[in-house]
């Protein structure tokens, strides 16, 4: 029987989810318009009674307490709010909920994304989403899965993952080896899919990696073939990504002393990047609406190798960050 991580709960305190001041503050006004939407400021979606059916496989619920002061230029409103985020096993149900936060995966181009949202949710030995416990609309507000590159190959919307990401490669450095392992290469890699709403509290984020790179190493021993199996021994995850760059930032003269180069917009991608074999990034047609922070940067798109053997490092180096921050 598969085994799921081990129930807890803990007090957590809301922190922006990048690293530099600056950074926290361009990506918190950068989210807000997506997470307006997804999570109605301190009225998060009303709790229901404990339902003794179920609301699919319950892995951890871990509780959270946003506390805001007038005195922070980030917040937008007084107050605490709490709210208990509970991890599940992917269902049906949480479809549109997925679907929404990958509506910009890959930029602007129509591809089957209905169809690769129906595999994230068939592949339920891998995957986690995260949702307010006994919430009455069913929100996601956030999941993670990996799936394997050659086991879906024959698959209309992998097909044109692979497509879309040998398009956006325009370094040569990079290609031979992004060829490699969307082809012959594929049966080892893992796509690393992790979406979520932006201004999610980041101690979410070390359970919520830990639970899909468990359920990574337990799929290689529980699931029932040899075949399933091997389908969750990646050697490699390639991982698709946002980050936002300064305008000025391939110029002699740069940028200025007070900005920086490159904004991770999920800290978690600056330690992908950090370990990575090599990465690329690619211009966006989407992009954020012009804020006074982000005047003098661009949003750009980001394709990252990590090898498998480094997920250890960076679960131990996201854990030091919210540890820390």
């Amino acid at each position: 029987m598969p085994r799921k991580p081990v129930r807890h709960r803990r007090l957590m305190k809301y922190q922006p989810l990048t690293f530099s001041p600056f950074a926290r503050q361009v990506a918190w006004v950068a989210s807000s318009c997506m997470s307006n939407r997804q999570m109605h400021g301190p009225d998060l979606p009303k709790k229901s009674q404990p339902n003794s059916s179920g609301n699919g496989s319950r892995k951890n619920t871990l509780k959270v307490k946003n506390e805001h002061s007038e005195s922070s230029d980030e917040e937008e409103f007084d107050g605490t709010v709490q709210a208990d985020f509970a991890f599940f096993d992917p269902k049906p149900d949480d479809f549109h909920g997925v679907k929404t936060l990958l509506q910009t995966y890959l930029d602007d181009i129509e591809w089957d994304l209905s169809g690769f949202v129906d595999l994230i949710l068939e592949q339920t030995t891998v995957g986690t989403v995260v949702k307010i416990e006994d919430d009455e609309d069913n929100g996601i507000f956030a999941f993670a899965t990996a799936l394997n590159l050659g086991r879906y190959k024959d698959h209309k919307c992998f097909m044109e993952v692979k497509e879309f990401l040998l398009k956006v490669s325009q370094e040569k450095d990079v290609i031979d080896d992004l060829r490699s392992l969307l082809g012959k290469e594929a049966e080892s890699v893992g796509l690393l899919v992790s979406q979520r709403v932006m201004n999610l509290p980041p101690q979410l984020l070390p359970p919520l990696y830990d639970a899909l790179f468990d359920e990574v190493s337990w799929a290689t021993e529980d699931e029932p073939t040899e075949d399933l199996r091997n389908f969750f021994r990646f050697k490699f995850y390639i991982i698709v990504s946002k980050v936002y760059k300064h305008k000025n930032a391939h110029q002699k003269k740069g940028t200025s002393a007070s900005d920086e180069e490159i904004i991770f917009i999920k800290p978690e991608d600056e330690i992908f990047h950090e370990l990575s074999s090599w990465s690329f990034e690619f211009s966006l047609h989407t992009q954020q609406l012009a804020t006074h922070e982000l005047r003098d940067y661009r949003q750009m798109g980001l394709v990252m190798v990590v090898k498998a053997d480094k997920i250890p490092a960076f679960r131990q180096q996201l854990k030091s960050f919210v540890e820390g921050s």
